[in-house]
């Protein structure tokens, strides 16, 4: 171990620099900010900074908390035996924090969390599909749309389709007929997503049933698939809008809570009610764990049917820390608050 004292640095995008160079790159201010929304965790997460800093010190580490912008500096001629960088989140093309972790190798620096080429891989949900799809997982299949044109036209599906922007997290560009009966509104949407973010869609048939989370950290080293928690996640609808997830986080959510207007979805264990379906989500984290190669820190999406057959529908290596899941996910799965499940997460990797 070096003898400099171990640290910890925390990079992230700030919400309202990207909203700049999204407006600058010929974005319209609103949709601007309907896809900086994004970046609400960092917004978020910069409350817990104090925080993040006194349980670091409590754990003899030091925090340094540093913009995505400053990254190229604060990274260089750190100690590759006392540093460990942590991505807040990711992006490869409308954020870019994707950069963090190649930043870091370059410096030779540890890193909490996923390789560089899953920060490009995850934010790609039609290229992660045909990869999942690849390693046997249950992901439905898609098609590809680019502003009213076929790429890849999707399969038939009885049960309608479900059409999302390709590169766009947060749930920005899902309306509410965001899930579709005709093709011909697929194609439609397709064009109303290229006009006000410039993304393609992908097009998924509709798969019934409820949403889940799967969330994990590895606080501690060896830590495996066992300490998954695994939610269903309830907003009273049958799948959260752009509206939903603007009204939960950042500075739109602070207004929607003030006004009275923020609805926290309701989380529910999947094992008390379907354990069938919970041990199969661990069987698939495993499969992404071994096959993909997530770690330390993750998140999986799902919807789970009445009979336990689970859908896989996109995974996340850079979930949102600060966010009512991850928090409750910390505290039930941990017992710990959200800085210190970081800090001693940090710590196990440290001053092992």
């Amino acid at each position: 171990m070096s003898s400099r004292k171990p640290k910890l640095i925390l990079v992230h995008e700030p919400e309202k620099v990207c909203i700049e160079r999204l407006v600058a790159d010929g974005h319209l201010p609103e949709r601007a900010a309907e896809i900086g929304s994004y970046l609400a965790q960092s917004t978020d997460i910069a409350p817990e900074f104090d925080a993040l800093a006194a349980a670091c010190l409590k754990r003899g580490l030091s925090f340094a908390p540093v913009a995505l912008d400053d990254a190229v500096s604060a990274l260089a001629g750190e100690d590759p035996r006392a540093t460990l960088v942590w991505t807040l989140t990711d992006g490869i093309a409308y954020f870019r924090g994707g950069a963090a972790p190649a930043l870091a190798r370059l410096n030779g620096l540890k890193i909490i969390g996923a390789d560089d080429a899953l920060f490009a891989l995850c934010q790609d949900k039609f290229r992660a599909g045909a990869v999942l799809g690849a390693l046997g997982l249950p992901v439905p299949q898609a098609g590809l749309a680019r502003d009213g044109r076929w790429l890849v036209e999707p399969p038939a599906s009885d049960a309608g389709w479900f059409v999302k922007p390709n590169r766009l997290g947060a749930k920005i560009g899902i309306w509410p007929d965001s899930r579709s009966s005709d093709l011909g509104h697929a194609l439609e949407l397709s064009r109303r997503v290229f006009a006000a973010y410039r993304d393609d869609v992908v097009v998924q048939p509709y798969v019934a049933g409820r949403n889940a989370r799967a969330s994990f950290l590895g606080v501690k080293l060896d830590t495996g698939v066992e300490a998954l928690g695994i939610a269903f996640v309830d907003s009273g609808g049958d799948f959260q809008t752009m509206a939903d997830s603007l009204a939960l986080y950042g500075e739109t959510g602070e207004a929607a809570k003030a006004a009275g207007e923020y609805t926290e979805p309701v989380l529910e264990s999947v094992a008390a009610t379907q354990p069938g379906a919970a041990a199969t989500i661990r069987r698939i984290a495993e499969r992404l764990v071994t096959g993909l190669g997530l770690r330390d820190v993750f998140s999986i999406d799902f919807r789970v049917e009445a009979d336990d057959h689970v859908h896989l529908i996109e995974f996340e290596v850079c979930p949102g820390l600060p966010c009512f899941d991850f928090r409750d996910y910390c505290h039930k799965q941990w017992g710990l608050s959200l800085a210190d499940a970081m800090a001693e997460t940090a710590a196990s990797r440290l001053t092992a």
